[in-house]
């Protein structure tokens, strides 16, 4: 029997500080499923919601900005109609049972930090895998769910863990490059106030840290090395 992978990405949001549409970075979606595709797991995409899920457009390599113009991984991905569909209409987190599923990796991007922070459902999710002592893996912006999951005695998970995610220094730059306030907080910051040993590599390098079974990835260009964690905590190697 093959292991079998559940990757969360976030349904399609507005941006409350820049009032544009935002969904999931296509790379923190791709690139992990193409390291356990290709490792022979089996991957399902689901969503909190269910339904339809949008990338967020900076991130499409096909982006009139450019932005992702070098993720030519992705662009493989993108003009695969097989793939494409699985993202028509993915399966809600109500209808997932943990107990089929061996890993949980939730995927970031924009739409995470307006839909995922108090989503008590997400975090129960989560903790279901981190409880069952699987590999639970959470990158870039969709580390902000960790930010309201709690252990069962009611003490923060990753109070005393440690971990990584969308770094300061990241969100810096992209405030730069907009010209204002990109996100409505940092998760930098509030998990470091919640206990946790927050640890970055200079920004937008590729970074990703395993902590027990809590696996974490620190932007955009961490899907593989968080990916391989989550396979080496399968004890699958050689990939």
């Amino acid at each position: 029997m093959s292991k079998r992978i559940l990757m969360i990405v976030a349904n399609p949001a507005i941006s409350t500080t820049l009032g544009v549409p935002v969904g999931f970075w296509t790379s923190e979606l791709i690139h992990p499923y193409d390291v356990f595709t290709k490792a022979g797991l089996e991957v399902v995409i689901a969503s909190p919601q269910g339904g339809k899920v949008e990338v967020d457009s900076f991130s499409d390599p096909r982006d009139a900005s450019g932005y992702s113009r070098h993720d030519t991984l992705s662009l493989e991905y993108i003009h695969q109609p097989e793939f494409m569909k699985l993202l028509e209409n993915t399966p809600a987190i109500a209808d997932i049972n943990p107990d089929d599923f061996d890993a949980i990796l939730v995927c970031g991007g924009q739409s995470p930090m307006f839909t995922f922070r108090h989503n008590t459902a997400l975090a129960d999710l989560f903790m279901k895998f981190y409880a069952a002592d699987k590999p639970s893996a959470a990158l870039c912006h969709g580390t902000c769910l960790l930010l309201d999951t709690t252990l069962a005695d009611g003490s923060i998970l990753i109070e005393g863990k440690t971990i990584t995610g969308f770094a300061n220094s990241e969100e810096d730059y992209a405030d730069h490059i907009v010209g204002q306030q990109v996100m409505p907080f940092r998760i930098e910051d509030e998990a470091k106030q919640l206990g946790a040993n927050f640890v970055t590599k200079e920004a937008f390098t590729p970074h990703a840290i395993k902590d027990g079974n809590l696996i974490t990835g620190q932007q955009q260009n961490s899907g593989t090395e968080t990916a391989k964690l989550v396979l080496d905590a399968l004890g699958i190697t050689g990939v």
